[in-house]
């Protein structure tokens, strides 16, 4: 078909126009631009070129070689096809780069006399492709290589229909280099499970049939009879379902199922040996308990003799002086003795009251207190106690808690502890005396020996010889210590631990040697603010005496503390009544007889204890005040350290005035 010029041309510039490609006409030997379409102006930054020659309109062009590559083709007549060329476009000097990846072709053009006169370009943006292309080959490249870098072994694998119906076979389409390793068959890749394991097929097909079917993950550990491998595996469906393919991680655990066999063949074979081996173990650590028990015995024991020879031997000599003086008629000097001998009970009583602290049978008090408070009103006490050489330094916790317990046998405590520290600095040293809130979990509070929760924690601590851990483990023992003779008891601490646990926490050293100790005693939180403290009734002269008309009934099988406490308030103005058991003062209860004050010993003989018998009385006797005389706190009177109201207990041995004042309290609370 033959078109006129003048019909063509339009046409063409139309389709120069708005080719999607870009195109452009260079002319002469310096390719200056003739033409250029829309698209190719686009590509170049909408530059104005037309006219110019390319090393001068796009310098960016000359810098990267496709002015050389023009002059070639001019010079040759060769055209010159480029495919994913680079071109970095900037528009301007200073103008960003813009990175472009080009289909292209120059073209050389010939005039009539066959020379050459002109190149066209034309050519494709692939930039985006490129881009799309590089991604998914650099995804394609990672994913191969954290395929072959997983130590498991790897595969996927696509059902076939076989020759046992739908879905009865399949195929290893991918497999990584640990699959080898782990199940030991090499180039699986390709091979069908049928033609790889014909035997085991159906139990496979089985196991994986069903994760294709259900989409339900599994995990499962099965033997490769092939190869004797054990293996633990992981498949998953591949989405979608219609991919008919399955993922499988799975490792070698042969090694493992052979030791867990070796392991209960060993068992079933070790029972017998390892459950005499066990009854051997317990008798020979019972005996050691046994030692240990009579070793701590024969310790207490011997400290406890030999305190109390010491104390009886000035009881014993004080009285036989006194006995001697009467004989005499030298009567003068028995202040002393009778002074001596009053010492030496005293003594006795405190040191009584140490072991029954440390067995956690002391008689308790307990109210809810501040320990801080309580630790400033004792700072004088301990800055004179300790010495000038020690520098005494309190750190309390702000928001302190409450806690409750014996206020007096803290301080006493904290004494204690203070004490030791002094004597753990010889050549002076640094006090601290320290409190704060502690809350327990379960570890925690097991370390310490305690139940999970809230406390109260105080902490002496000291800068001094420090304890060595075989020390620490025999601190808290009665009668242990490491200072010389006539320098300690052994009791300060073990006072301090049995009062720690009495009142439901403990005590507890954290020690090494040569660099200081730190002694704490933890104590439960109490609910609600802290109690003052009553005040001391004024110490009177004289003991009180009876108003008239009060009667007393006293308890007590030891005939000498009855005897001892009938004479007192007999002298004092009461009528008293005496009864040596429970059954005799339950007659005297039980009759019309006014009774305004019952005393009683906790441990009676008979059959009725002392709390038995005060149940008993407020029977008939409701609003009869009564008041335990014991010498510790014996579970049948305290119930959790605490008394019913109108119950009271006056701790063995006391002396008469305090016991009268008391008795003088309670009657006249009747």
């Amino acid at each position: 078909m033959h078109t006129g010029a003048g019909d063509i041309g339009p046409i063409l510039t139309s389709m120069f126009e708005q080719a999607p490609n870009f195109m452009a006409l260079l002319s002469g030997p310096r390719h200056r631009f003739e033409l250029a379409n829309p698209s190719y102006l686009r590509l170049v930054g909408n530059r104005d070129i037309v006219g110019r020659p390319m090393a001068e309109a796009l310098p960016d062009a000359l810098a990267q070689g496709f002015v050389g590559i023009l002059d070639e083709v001019y010079r040759t007549g060769e055209p010159y096809t480029a495919k994913g060329a680079r071109f970095a476009m900037q528009a301007r000097p200073d103008g960003p780069i813009d990175e472009r990846y080009l289909d292209f072709v120059y073209q050389p053009l010939r005039g009539a006399d066959g020379a050459i006169n002109g190149i066209f370009v034309e050519g494709a943006d692939i930039t985006e492709r490129t881009l799309a292309e590089r991604s998914q080959q650099d995804s394609e490249e990672l994913y191969k290589s954290l395929f072959d870098a997983i130590d498991e072994g790897f595969c996927i694998i696509e059902f076939l229909d076989g020759p046992h119906g739908p879905d009865s076979d399949y195929i290893h389409v991918q497999a990584n280099a640990a699959y080898t390793r782990h199940a030991g068959i090499p180039n699986v890749v390709g091979q069908k499970l049928r033609e790889m394991v014909p035997a085991e097929a159906d139990a496979w097909v089985a196991r994986y049939g069903a994760v294709l079917r259900t989409g339900e993950p599994i995990r499962f550990q099965q033997e490769l009879v092939a190869t004797g491998r054990h293996l633990e595996l992981v498949a998953v469906r591949i989405e979608p379902p219609s991919r008919r393919q399955v993922a499988v991680l799975f490792h070698d655990v042969t090694a493992r199922k052979r030791a867990e066999l070796a392991l209960a063949e060993l068992n079933a074979t070790l029972e017998q040996q390892v459950a005499q081996r066990t009854a051997e173990l317990m008798a020979v650590e019972e005996a050691l308990r046994q030692s240990q028990k009579m070793e701590a015995v024969g310790q207490l024991t011997g400290g406890l003799a030999h305190d109390f020879n010491n104390i009886l031997a000035g009881i014993t000599g004080s009285l036989e002086m006194m006995s001697a003086r009467l004989a005499q008629g030298r009567v003068s000097e028995l202040d002393r003795y009778i002074t001596g001998a009053i010492g030496a009970a005293r003594r006795a009583s405190g040191l009584t009251q140490r072991l029954l602290a440390f067995s956690r049978r002391q008689t308790l008090a307990p109210r809810p207190i501040n320990i801080n408070t309580l630790v400033n009103g004792m700072l004088d006490l301990i800055g004179r106690s300790v010495g000038p050489e020690i520098q005494v330094e309190t750190v309390g916790s702000a928001g302190l808690w409450t806690t409750n317990v014996d206020a007096g046998q803290l301080e006493n405590a904290l004494l204690n502890l203070c004490l030791n520290a002094r004597d753990a600095m010889p050549d002076g040293g640094k006090l601290t005396i320290e409190t704060s809130n502690r809350w327990m979990d379960e570890r925690t509070a097991q370390v310490r020996g305690l139940d999970r929760g809230q406390y109260v924690s105080l902490c002496v601590s000291d800068t001094g010889t420090g304890m060595t851990p075989d020390v620490i483990a025999r601190a808290f023992d009665p009668f242990f210590t490491t200072k010389p003779i006539g320098q300690g008891t052994g009791l300060g601490l073990s006072m301090v631990y049995g009062f720690a646990g009495q009142s439901g926490g403990a005590a507890r050293i954290y020690s090494e040697a040569g660099k200081g100790s730190m002694v704490c005693i933890y104590l439960p939180r109490q609910a609600g603010e802290a109690t003052a403290e009553e005040p001391a009734a004024a110490e009177e002269q004289e003991p009180p005496r009876a108003n008239g008309g009060e009667t007393v009934l006293v308890v007590d099988d030891e005939p000498l503390v009855r005897m001892l406490a009938v004479e007192q308030l007999e002298e004092l103005g009461y009528h008293v009544i005496e009864a040596g058991d429970g059954q005799s003062a339950l007659k005297v209860l039980s009759s019309a007889r006014p009774i305004s004050l019952l005393i009683t010993d906790v441990g009676l003989p008979g059959g009725i204890n002392g709390r038995q018998l005060a149940d008993a009385a407020r029977t008939g006797r409701p609003d009869l005040e009564v008041l335990f005389i014991t010498g510790y706190a014996e579970n049948a009177v305290l119930n959790h350290g605490h008394l019913d109201a109108g119950m009271h207990v006056i701790t063995k041995p006391f002396q008469m005035d305090t016991f009268a004042r008391r008795v003088k309290e309670l009657i006249a609370k009747a």
